[in-house]
């Protein structure tokens, strides 16, 4: 049993690794976007985890030519799970909080199983419904602090924190959408090339407000948060979070994904000076209790 346990460790410190490397990402974006506009952040961003990714899956031998067919698969996720999802978030940080969005985004596995419910015809329970309206009323006490009068006056939020709202259906569509890829392929391959037609796609926005003209705005600072986006989040994250799938199950590694808004609530207190409320705290507990009681069965 303890060499069983011994032997799982690097996998728990990658799995770890890439909760908190994606809880500080929207920090790290909200300092990027305060000083260069988000597609910006978001080309820069790709262009240093592409880099990585793709000298990794050459060294692992994963790197070839997709069909035509396969291609057209992988641009239509690219847009989806790479150009729109980053563009909604990143400007979304620009008025919405880093913890806020963190809260918000942790539900996209109640709108995963919702499509699924849908269009694939899986199961919900009585329990997973009782959890999608407790993450529903817990998003309610995040967005709007507690205030729940702003729903009948139309002040819910920020018209940053409604972008951070849309990019959770989002990914879940995207991840619906790549259950096929995910059975046929490797998962750092469909990663790779998701993520370069994102990148190419980012480009053509990147191009259009001639993003190079920007990039002596960005600070030491601001360079450090898209490093760490680029090398952190966008390549070592996903990495280290795939070879941690190899050594457990998924739904054991889905635990891990908890740490995700708490690592942000802290970080953006310690780093941003962003606020702690106790309507934060309990619409947060809410949020993650819901997805606990939808993803439990």
């Amino acid at each position: 049993m303890n060499k069983t346990r011994k032997n799982l460790f690097p996998a728990y410190l990658e799995l770890t690794f890439a909760a908190v490397a994606w809880g500080i990402s929207f920090i790290a974006t909200k300092v990027a976007v305060a000083e260069v506009p988000p597609p910006v952040v978001v080309w820069l961003r790709f262009t240093i985890g592409l880099v990585i990714l793709l000298a990794f899956i050459i060294s692992r031998g994963l790197l070839k030519l997709p069909t035509f067919k396969d291609g057209c698969y992988f641009a239509l996720l690219g847009v989806i799970g790479i150009t729109f999802h980053q563009w909604l978030q990143s400007t979304g940080l620009v008025t919405s909080q880093a913890s806020t969005t963190s809260w918000i985004v942790s539900t996209a596995p109640i709108f995963i199983a919702l499509l699924a419910w849908i269009f694939l015809h899986e199961k919900l329970g009585l329990i997973a419904v009782a959890g999608i309206c407790l993450a529903t009323l817990g998003v309610l006490l995040v967005v709007t602090k507690g205030n729940f009068s702003g729903m009948f006056t139309g002040n819910i939020g920020t018209s940053g924190d409604l972008l951070v709202m849309i990019s959770a259906p989002n990914w879940a569509v995207f991840s619906v959408l790549s259950r096929r890829a995910l059975k046929k392929f490797p998962a750092l391959f469909v990663l790779f090339y998701v993520m370069l037609f994102g990148w190419m796609f980012s480009s053509i926005h990147f191009i259009s407000i001639q993003g190079w003209t920007f990039l002596h705005q960005i600070s030491y600072a601001g360079w450090l948060a898209i490093g760490f986006l680029g090398i952190g989040c966008t390549a070592l994250a996903y990495i280290f979070w795939y070879d941690g799938l190899q050594a457990i199950t998924a739904s054991q590694a889905g635990v891990f994904l908890y740490i995700e808004p708490l690592v942000s609530l802290v970080a953006a207190a310690l780093i941003l000076g962003e606020t702690i409320t106790l309507p934060a705290l309990f619409g947060g507990s809410l949020i993650l209790l819901g997805v606990w009681l939808v993803n439990r069965q």
